[in-house]
């Protein structure tokens, strides 16, 4: 029998959508009707507008059709491990179980903004547990990529052959020549500063010659060690974690691994022992530079000349102040140097974790030196030294 028009629109055109609902009784909830992205607004609002201590029981068992975006609204109103839970427990069409429990497991993840709020004090332990807990990983992770390194070191130092000469060299020029400038006028100018404070203090008691012992013992024991490590620590571990990280980014680690080459053989070891051969060489300029700089201080303020300078370092100065400053460089360059090819070693694949590693190698060998320089001189002053 021939159909008329208007009987084959009726029978084409699918069922209006039932609007989606949620039906509370006493801390139970029912979702009911057509979850689906035409009707966002008014479900978002239906979800926004429940109470948080309304999840104790939910049926699903009236739920009708359902997309991704309504899926996504009951995730937010159960939580992924109830829908989950509910999907199959209830029985509910193959594919509608299939979509609430890929949306539940994507979401998962996620927080739950309708659970009810966290106690701050508990959010706080929490906060902290967690950061703790990551400090203990990155200490975990540096003391493995130390023993790592050495284990390298003792293996390629009996044999000659796998030295990498040249990248050494060009690292000793990049980390040391290249950054001698910088510190040599950084310490002159501390120098001076120092020289500045001593004379101003010095002379309420009339003790500006002291001045000079201040200028030496500071840059001998300490400034002069710590300002060329954090200088390094910001312009050599920085470098070493983008051109590290950016190898990893293009693949070229992988590469290396596949020629059957060690990279931390062939892109850390040279980098460390450069480090440990510059440091030494940069903290005796920063010594010798910031005693200049005090000493110019001395000669145009307090009228104590050159010569008279270098003659009370000589008289008032040991020999083991300057071998306490140079005795802490290798140990100061050797964690620069691990931290800044660790960080880069942990970059995950794009541009912007480049960036962050590249900041946390940078922070953390810092912090890394001025906490040893620190305990160093604890240990100095106990021993007498």
């Amino acid at each position: 029998m021939a159909q008329s028009p208007d009987q084959i629109d009726t029978a084409a055109t699918p069922p209006p959508p039932s609007r989606g609902e949620v039906v509370t009784h006493a801390n139970r909830l029912s979702i009911r009707g057509d979850w689906l992205l035409s009707g966002y607004s008014e479900l978002r609002a239906v979800v926004d507008g429940l109470p948080d201590n309304l999840h104790d029981s939910t049926d699903i068992s009236e739920l009708g059709r359902v997309d991704t975006a309504g899926a996504a609204l009951l995730v937010e109103l159960l939580g992924a491990q109830v829908l989950a839970e509910r999907a199959n427990g209830t029985d509910l069409p193959g594919e509608k179980r299939a979509l609430l429990l890929a949306v539940a497991s994507a979401m998962s993840n996620r927080n739950d903004p309708k659970r009810p709020a966290t106690n701050p004090f508990v959010a706080f332990l929490a906060a902290a547990g967690q950061r703790t807990e990551a400090l203990f990983e990155l200490l975990r992770l540096l003391l493995g990529f130390i023993g790592q390194t050495l284990a390298a070191l003792a293996f390629n130092l009996p044999r000659p052959s796998r030295w990498r000469v040249t990248s050494f060299v060009a690292a000793v020029q990049d980390t040391g020549l290249n950054a001698l400038p910088i510190v040599a006028l950084l310490t002159f100018l501390v120098g001076a500063v120092v020289a500045f404070l001593g004379a101003t203090v010095l002379s309420d008691f009339g003790a500006t010659i002291y001045t000079v012992n201040l200028v030496a013992f500071s840059f001998l024991r300490e400034f002069g060690v710590l300002l060329a490590a954090i200088l390094l620590a910001g312009r050599t571990a920085s470098s070493f974690t983008a051109h590290i990280g950016a190898m990893k980014v293009n693949e070229e680690l992988d590469a290396i691994r596949t020629l059957g080459m060690n990279p931390i053989e062939l892109l850390v070891l040279p980098r460390v022992l450069a480090m440990m051969v510059s440091l030494p060489i940069l903290t005796f300029v920063g010594m010798m530079s910031g005693m200049i700089g005090g000493a110019a201080v001395c000669a145009l303020v307090l009228d104590i000349s050159p010569t008279q300078f270098i003659a009370i370092v000589e008289r008032d100065i040991g020999l083991k102040h300057l071998l306490v400053g140079l005795a802490k460089a290798p140990v100061f360059a050797f964690l620069i140097a691990v931290i800044g090819c660790l960080e880069g070693f942990k970059v995950s694949g794009s541009a912007q974790s480049v960036g962050e590693h590249t900041t946390s190698s940078v922070v953390q060998s810092i912090f890394m030196v001025i906490l040893l320089d620190s305990v160093a001189a604890l240990f100095f002053m106990e021993m007498g030294w």
